[in-house]
């Protein structure tokens, strides 16, 4: 009986073993899929901060623009009610 009792918990104890070892891989890979993500996520970071980078210097352009276009609207009002000669 005692042999029997034995051999079970020796089988019992390598497959304790077993699942140990695949829940370790389970979790190593898990631990490198979330290093891959975070690497995703700091890329995409980079890529939101260069559009809102490149969206400053769009907005900053477009001011530039208006800014010329009032004044060629002024100069064209004022030109219009200035007496010719």
């Amino acid at each position: 009986m005692t042999d029997i009792s034995q051999e079970l918990m020796f089988e019992l104890m390598k497959r304790i073993q077993s699942d140990l070892t695949t829940l370790k891989d389970g979790q190593r890979d898990m631990r490198q899929d979330i290093v891959s993500l975070r690497n995703h996520m700091h890329v995409m970071q980079g890529d939101v901060n260069n559009l809102h980078s490149s969206m400053a210097q769009v907005l900053t352009r477009l001011d530039r623009i208006e800014n010329r276009l009032e004044l060629r609207e002024l100069a064209e009002a004022q030109a219009r009610f200035e007496p010719h000669p």
